[in-house]
């Protein structure tokens, strides 16, 4: 998974002093800062400071209001050693760049989480001799930087270490304990059956060291995906698997699950639009879903040309768009309105003629069109006996009067 976020861009060098595990989340003299509601932490988009042409938050945030940012990632020295660096190269311990990053994100009423491990490099659980050390590292990098959220991107080839796994949900836990309101995700990869063999073991990992985080959240891309209705379909599934792990039912499974998407061009080739977010932003809040996030800021803008040649990049998205597009779904999740430059005006719609009328004993996939008290609806995914209500945030699409 995300491949590109290890081949692309050296991070610039920036030594750790020890820290305990019994800390309680406190920033250093520039980190502090009051903690934002935890839907900004679950809609917070990968942003990597050091590589990629880091783009500018305070612009995103004037352009989008978004709050919220995570950083990504922390890792183990390429060197060896059991201490946080960013990307490998750049001690946590003497950093100056993130942490000014972070300040300006702070400074403009916004906020930071920190994601940990990712698509190659040696991860701390790898390289930690246990959890508690393992823990200590983290705790180094929650200190230092002040955080109010952390993420666990635990993915290949670190999850098919069953070691490392154990040290990395023993320390999610450890920290989850002391450093009370910590807000902590899991991220892991997705398949079209929801999660493969290793993400089920990690969730059972977490069940047996009796470990829950705010959620479980899986990436449905570079998997065969095909825009958002597998995706959907991966969630759904996804669903089921926590269900069957931890013994909770539908509801409480869906508000520890999320999603991480990656926007435009996939590693492997695979296309997810706006209307792709968009579809799956609806089924993410009409499922009462706790995150919504993706990968990656950095790459939230045009290419040029805009297809890049039909290749992926790291810098950019490789479909049209205007930046900071992808963006807007993450603001629209954590319940805020985006600004809005330039509006363009809504023409006066022309009335159409009526599609066959809704039934409460069909079965609708997504795309499927009905008429309901005399306006056309689509759908946005299967359904059976859910009438069409005014509100587009269930299943149905208004597509307006006829």
């Amino acid at each position: 998974m995300r491949r590109l976020r290890a081949c692309l861009g050296a991070a610039a060098a920036v030594g750790l002093t020890a820290a305990g595990t019994t800390a309680l989340i406190a920033g250093n003299a520039s980190g502090a800062t009051s903690a934002l509601d935890n839907r900004w932490y679950a809609a917070a988009p990968y942003l990597m400071p050091l590589d990629n042409d880091p783009p500018d938050p305070g612009a995103i945030m004037d352009a989008t209001g978004l709050k919220a940012f995570q950083l990504a990632f922390v890792l183990a020295p390429n060197g060896g050693g059991c201490t946080p660096t960013w990307g490998g190269t750049a001690p946590v311990s003497s950093d100056t760049a993130v942490q000014s990053v972070i300040n300006t994100i702070r400074g403009k009423g916004g906020d930071v989480s920190v994601s940990i491990g990712g698509y190659g490099g040696t991860k701390l659980g790898q390289a930690c001799s246990d959890t508690a050390s393992t823990a200590a590292a983290y705790q180094q990098v929650i200190t230092k930087y002040g955080l109010h959220a952390i993420d666990f991107d635990l993915e290949e080839p670190e999850y098919e270490n069953t070691a490392a796994i154990k040290n990395e949900i023993g320390a999610a836990k450890i920290l989850q304990q002391n450093n009370p309101g910590l807000y902590v995700s899991v991220t892991t990869a997705g398949t079209a059956d929801g999660t493969g063999w290793f993400g089920k073991q990690m969730l059972l990992e977490a069940k047996s060291q009796g470990f829950t985080p705010n959620n479980f959240s899986i990436m449905p891309f570079d998997g065969g995906f095909n825009g958002a209705a597998s995706q959907t379909s991966a969630l759904t599934n996804f669903n089921s698997i926590l269900q069957s792990t931890f013994g909770w039912d539908q509801a409480t499974a869906y508000a520890h699950e999320g999603f991480s998407g990656m926007n435009g061009r996939s590693d492997t080739g695979e296309m997810f639009t706006q209307s792709d977010f968009q579809t799956v932003l609806d089924y993410a809040t009409s499922h009462h879903m706790d995150r919504f996030t993706f990968w990656s800021l950095n790459r939230d803008r045009q290419c040029n040309p805009p297809d890049n040649g039909g290749r992926t990049s790291g810098t950019c998205s490789s479909v049209t768009q205007n930046s900071w597009d992808f963006a807007k779904y993450s603001v629209k999740f954590a319940g805020a309105t985006p600004p809005e430059t330039n509006p363009t005006p809504t023409p006066t719609p022309t009335p159409t003629s009526c599609k066959t009328a809704w039934s409460s004993s069909a079965v609708y996939n997504a795309g499927d069109e009905v008429s309901y008290n005399k306006h056309n609806w689509k759908a946005k995914w299967w359904t059976q006996n859910e009438a069409p209500a005014a509100s587009d945030w269930g299943v149905w699409q208004d597509e307006g009067a006829c």
